[in-house]
């Protein structure tokens, strides 16, 4: 119930911040800020506490490895843009996120294998990017209801999967919760509203935020046995920020580049 009511304080809220960073910052930053770890930090603290540091490390794992999954999506729904409207793009995106999340559980691996899976997924789909669509969008008027709607949306997609976890099973649960639902309801009214180009945009920057994510719960499968608890969530917290700090003024450069 913690976690529950966790998400849909937290899912309009989080969307509402990132689409006005969005209009005042450009697409690419809300799709970046989207990808911090704002609900599945806080659930990994509530595993911590409740099953133990043990079943947290090793969930952590599991979550570090859904960034390659995240990649996969944003790779498949930008290129499939290009082409297709939003519908085509985000099933394409559905699919690939699927696919690599089944291959990742048929083929369990370390946390330091996982680590670099991650990192190299993530350096690789911002490389396969394409290139077409990087320009700037056209600044339009956006109706009133835009962030409204999006918060909306969000928060039935996340309420939609917490309230079907238990007729999935813990598995099958494991195997969603990496879905970047924020980033899809972002990319997918940016690129409704805004055109190709931004619904890319938000893509790209899911992928650069996606390190800052990767870092966090890198740590936390390393150091919340040996180190505790609170340790452990402290340098996994200033590990992302810095990161991600990182993450974003390399990505402005390159970009500009």
């Amino acid at each position: 119930m913690g976690i529950l009511i966790l998400k849909l304080t937290l899912t309009p809220v989080l969307i509402g911040a990132a689409s006005l960073a969005s209009r005042r910052w450009g697409s690419e930053v809300g799709g970046w800020l989207v990808g911090i770890p704002f609900t599945s930090g806080p659930i990994a603290f509530f595993l911590a506490v409740g099953p133990g540091v043990h079943f947290a490390a090793d969930a952590s794992v599991g979550i570090l490895a859904g960034a390659v999954s995240q990649a996969a999506f944003a790779l498949a729904y930008a290129w499939t843009a290009l082409r297709f409207g939003w519908v085509w793009s985000v099933t394409s995106a559905t699919v690939a996120f699927a696919v690599a999340t089944l291959v990742l559980d048929v083929v369990p691996a370390g946390t330091v294998v996982t680590l670099v899976l991650a990192v190299s997924a993530l350096v690789i789909a911002l490389a396969a990017m394409p290139r077409q669509a990087t320009k700037r969008s056209e600044r339009v008027e956006l109706p009133w209801w835009d962030i409204p709607a999006r918060m909306l949306v969000a928060t039935v997609f996340v309420l939609a999967l917490t309230s079907a976890a238990p007729a999935l099973g813990a598995h099958l649960s494991g195997l969603l919760s990496p879905f970047p639902i924020y980033a899809a309801v972002l990319c997918v009214f940016a690129h409704r509203l805004r055109g190709v180009a931004a619904g890319i945009a938000v893509m790209r920057g899911l992928l650069l935020g996606l390190f800052g994510f990767a870092a966090f719960f890198a740590v936390l499968a390393f150091w919340l046995e040996p180190g505790g608890v609170a340790p452990a969530f402290a340098i996994a917290i200033v590990a992302s920020l810095a990161v991600q700090a990182g993450s974003l003024v390399v990505g402005r450069r390159l970009r500009l580049a």
